[in-house]
């Protein structure tokens, strides 16, 4: 059977796609507060920023993650380029990363005072230029925004981080050294919520909050004190600050989405992290389960190599996700991400990456997101715009060895949400 593809793009505003508008980062809406006289930040004293209108969201949506150095340099346009040509319609990018640094100068006052906006931030006319691009080529922009994977933030907000159980006057490390923010802090929240709005007054059509959840690291029980969880389980502490979140950003009229880890489609508890599937699949407009054939461990789904199985992996996730969100009212829209990545064997080419899509289309979900963390694509696996697409190709199962004309280039792996 035939599917629909998103086909020829409606082309939203002018037709001068690099005018560079007087409006700049610094014009945007004042930060809305989730919890009364926070210390988190203030409003800024900005004049009130002309409307710029939105990209409304494509149905289907399909789209690419663009890292932060992606963005600042010649692959943004060339990634432009991808959705220009292909059945991509959508791009994510690097608002705020897992490093704590927001994309460009910003007006939230908490930004401004850790310095989060001062490492090589885009240009306003630059930020200006591409989206008004996108906006052109009726390319829908979303904006990723990292919530609890903030080292900067935690080194300077420590009262916010996660402390350590055995001295509660210093901050617990991951395995990395690093200090993560404590999901039960309302300010953490409320900073991506203020950032969130920003974005939103400067031209991105959606808010997609990434490292919604707590570290997953198993000694985590045994080495942190929570003071704030008042008797609540990790899944209720996610569960109620999505829902802050939400209600902040009502206002705005943008979807709300956020990343969580591919097997909490089927793992029916938090995983140790607070993600458990009926406890957030209502607090979001879209929920993308982050289903990486490579990050599923071996046994998983009855295979032995779930990486070797990209079509299996994501039929297993999609029909376990969409049957868990049968009984929940106002369930969120499934996106999922797919692996477009090589971590550990087989190699994954336009074959492994073509099937995952060709899975989620057999159970009818036409929507997906790529991830690569180097925003290097494998182009052969994209169909060029307009194209029709079918359910359920047998020949894109992915099972077989990969096609050595498309080249994945991939680097590491997502973090493991990995967001």
């Amino acid at each position: 059977m035939l599917l629909r593809s998103h086909g020829a793009r409606r082309v939203a505003g002018p037709v001068a796609v690099l005018v560079v508008s007087a409006c700049s980062v610094g014009s945007e809406a004042q930060p809305v507060r989730l919890a009364a006289d926070s210390a988190a930040s203030a409003p800024p004293k900005a004049a009130e920023p002309a409307k710029i209108p939105l990209v409304p969201t494509p149905d289907p949506v399909r789209g690419l993650y663009v890292n932060r150095w992606a963005a600042l340099g010649q692959k943004m346009w060339q990634l432009i380029d991808v959705a220009k040509t292909t059945e991509v319609n959508a791009l994510v990018i690097d608002v705020k990363d897992d490093r704590g640094f927001v994309l460009y100068r910003s007006r939230v006052p908490l930004a401004q005072q850790i310095g989060a906006d001062t490492n090589m931030p885009m240009r306003p006319a630059r930020l200006r230029a591409v989206l008004d691009t996108m906006r052109a080529h009726g390319i829908y922009p979303i904006a990723r925004i990292v919530v609890a994977k903030d080292p900067l933030l935690a080194a300077q907000r420590q009262e916010w981080a996660i402390r350590r159980k055995d001295d509660p006057s210093k901050p617990w490390l991951d395995k990395n050294g690093r200090a993560w923010l404590d999901p039960h802090h309302p300010e953490v929240w409320q900073y991506a919520a203020d950032l969130a709005r920003e974005a939103v007054g400067l031209g991105f059509s959606e808010v997609q909050l990434d490292y919604v959840r707590f570290p997953d690291e198993k000694r985590l029980a045994r080495e942190a004190v929570f003071p704030l969880a008042q008797g609540r389980v990790r899944a209720q502490v996610i569960r109620d600050q999505l829902g802050l979140v939400r209600a902040a950003l009502k206002e705005t009229g943008v979807p709300m989405t956020i990343d969580v880890f591919g097997l909490t489609a089927t793992d029916t508890t938090d995983m140790g992290i607070g993600q458990r599937w009926e406890m957030f699949v209502d607090r979001a407009d879209v929920v993308l389960p982050m289903a990486y054939p490579s990050h599923y461990a071996p046994g998983t789904y009855k295979l032995g190599k779930p990486n070797a199985h990209p079509y299996a992996v994501i039929d297993h996730t999609i029909k376990d996700a969409k049957r868990r969100s049968e009984g929940v009212a106002g369930a969120a829209k499934i996106v999922p991400w797919y692996q477009d990545f090589t971590l550990g064997p087989p190699h994954y080419y336009a074959k492994q990456v073509r099937a995952q899509i060709d899975a989620g289309y057999a159970n009818g979900v036409m929507s997906w997101m790529l991830w690569n963390p180097g925003s290097r694509y494998t182009i052969p696996a994209l169909r060029p715009d307009g194209a029709e697409d079918r359910e359920g190709q047998a020949d894109a199962r992915g099972d077989a060895p990969g096609d050595a004309r498309g080249d994945a280039r991939a680097g590491e792996a997502k973090p493991s949400t990995a967001p």
